[in-house]
């Protein structure tokens, strides 16, 4: 690495992130069905067929991947919790297998001085909660409030950060929009009602934590940098409404309390009754922001229906989703954000990453176009820094290989290999150079 702990604030936090359908291995332990179980298992939805049913098996391996993490040096482990796990129909009984799971990974993680950062949803709905609609549904608010109450008793006292919904744009638009990820929909309707049930559903979490006594609860949000593909005034328009869909809908409702007006274009006729009224909820006050970063588009102008833009490849070099790498992008979101949405709220970056085609060679694992991504944009976090960014940490993804959903197994964002015959562990070159930087320095 090209960087140094003490390149960074004395107080600034090093850390790695996981989500529970790619890692655990959710056909044991007693984990309900999820819509990713019945999506998987629909022919061409996933590359290969494949599921999470056994995954990485950390169900059972979690004390030796929470090793890799104290041993690298971060000092946090941003894990998600499985509703599925812990409330197999989404409601009603818990499954103790399931809590005590989360008891002891927590506690394990404490035992490791690695600050809890939890995720109360990362993307695996029960489907029990899909058959009535999902993130479709008005009631999912209450429902999603319900489990997080769960949480809190079993759980708040040990958790260092808590974000109610990773990655909001995923759950509402890939997922209902652009029909890449379960529920599978291309359904503008669907898409509206779920991306203000998923911002209503954070705040009543929000709300329902603050009335234990928790601490340090935040947002997390996925952002993609939108190039015009050309100068064009048409492409402009279409890049700024990328834009607004991507990234400025959500910022604007938990923070502005509106929607911004191209995209209500679009989805206004679409949404719930009565939706004006719920940005009260929305906005509960926040203790942090996330950004999760990993790449940019080109876009250009198209006669289609709203939102009237298709994407453009753009310059290599692209990882291996096919994603272009663009490190500026982190520090535009990061100075972006701080001026027009969060003032002084801290920022962490809580995803940043790249799938790469690691093998292994006696023994070892060179992913060197890894180290150089983290390195370009530690760059831009160390920029972000300079120019008054209120950047208070950062996280990578991934801690190992891992179910990548709708791309099955093959592509690998894990600083730690993962063989998924055997399920043994190897550190890559990329681990190393973190530890080298976080321990060593």
């Amino acid at each position: 690495m090209n960087h140094a702990r003490s390149d960074f604030p004395d107080d600034f936090i090093f850390g790695t992130a996981t989500s529970a359908y790619q890692i655990e291995g959710h056909a044991h332990g007693g984990a309900g069905q999820t819509h990713w179980d019945s999506f998987a298992a629909t022919p061409g939805n996933v590359e290969r067929a494949e599921n999470g049913d056994l995954a990485c098996d950390h169900l059972n391996r979690w004390p030796a991947d929470l090793d890799l993490i104290r041993d690298a040096g971060f000092d946090s482990y941003r894990f998600s919790l499985s509703w599925a796990r812990l409330l197999p129909e989404g409601l009603g009984t818990p499954n103790a297998e399931g809590l005590d799971f989360y008891d002891r990974l927590i506690d394990g993680m404490l035992e490791r001085n690695l600050k809890p950062a939890a995720t109360l949803y990362h993307w695996e709905l029960p489907q029990a909660l899909a058959d009535m609609g999902g993130w479709r549904n008005a009631d999912m608010p209450a429902w999603f409030g319900d489990m997080t109450e769960l949480v809190a008793q079993k759980f708040g006292d040990r958790l260092w950060s808590v974000a109610p919904i990773n990655e909001p744009w995923c759950v509402a638009w890939l997922s209902h929009f652009m029909g890449i990820h379960a529920p599978g929909l291309r359904d503008i309707r669907a898409t509206a009602r779920a991306i203000h049930h998923v911002l209503k559903s954070h705040g009543t979490a929000i709300n329902v934590m603050r009335s234990f006594g928790m601490k340090n609860l935040g947002a997390v949000c996925n952002f993609e940098y939108p190039h015009p593909f050309s100068q064009s005034p048409d492409d402009i328009a279409a890049a700024d409404r990328y834009d607004g869909f991507y990234n400025r809908v959500f910022l604007s409702g938990l923070f502005h309390g509106r929607y911004p007006d191209n995209v209500l274009e679009g989805l206004e006729p679409h949404l719930p009754a009565g939706w004006q009224h719920d940005f009260p909820t929305i906005q509960a006050p926040l203790d942090w922001l996330g950004l999760n970063y990993y790449t940019c588009k080109r876009i250009a102008h198209d006669d289609g229906p709203w939102p009237s833009l298709k994407e453009v490849d753009g310059p290599k070099p692209h990882t291996q989703m096919g994603w272009e790498i663009y490190p500026e992008g982190l520090y535009q979101f990061l100075t972006r954000t701080a001026a027009e949405y969060t003032g002084d709220l801290p920022l962490y970056v809580t995803e940043n990453g790249m799938a790469n085609p690691d093998v292994i060679k006696n023994g070892k694992i060179d992913d060197q176009p890894r180290i150089d991504y983290l390195n370009a944009h530690l760059d831009s976090v160390r920029r972000a820094l300079a120019d008054g960014a209120p950047v208070k940490g950062y996280y990578v993804w991934s801690l190992m290989d891992n179910y990548e959903w709708s791309r099955g197994y093959d592509q690998r964002f894990g600083i730690v290999h993962v063989d998924f015959e055997s399920l043994e562990r190897t550190p890559k070159a990329s681990w190393h150079a973190l530890r080298d930087m976080l321990v060593k320095a």
